[in-house]
């Protein structure tokens, strides 16, 4: 994802959306309406977990620490009525904090959103040109 060339306008692109300036991939999710008993839902919610502990650890080895960025700021002025510019809205939107590093001019997020009003997790990665809100 990053080192592919951006599309001049979104797409579908395997598991996320490609557009100017960015890509997105889904790698882990589950649907917000749940049937099955709490102790799954508690392994799936730990699954996700685990699976964005994982990616965060394999990435810093190759790049450093990450950047750790509260959402609340963007999420509160996108209550206010301000557009918060693509590819930001999704996961701004979704998560408590972003996790980011800088590397080559391009911005890559991961962001773990687990529902606090259903049993729904995403675990989704961002890799874009397009600088943080």
């Amino acid at each position: 994802m990053r080192s592919r060339e951006f599309p001049s306008e979104r797409t579908a692109s395997g598991s996320g959306v490609s557009g100017p300036g960015y890509h997105t991939a889904h790698l882990y999710g589950e649907e917000a309406l749940w049937s099955g008993d709490d102790a799954e839902l508690m392994d799936r919610r730990a699954q996700c977990q685990a699976e964005h502990d994982a990616l965060v650890t394999l990435l810093t080895l190759r790049w450093g620490e990450p950047q750790i960025v509260s959402a609340w700021s963007a999420q509160e002025r996108m209550l206010a009525g301000e557009e918060v510019a693509e590819p930001w809205a999704d996961p701004v939107a979704g998560c408590e904090y972003l996790q980011l590093w800088r590397v080559d001019a391009r911005w890559i997020a991961v962001t773990l959103h687990l529902r606090r009003d259903g049993p729904g997790c995403e675990l989704s990665v961002l890799v874009t040109a397009v600088d943080p809100p």
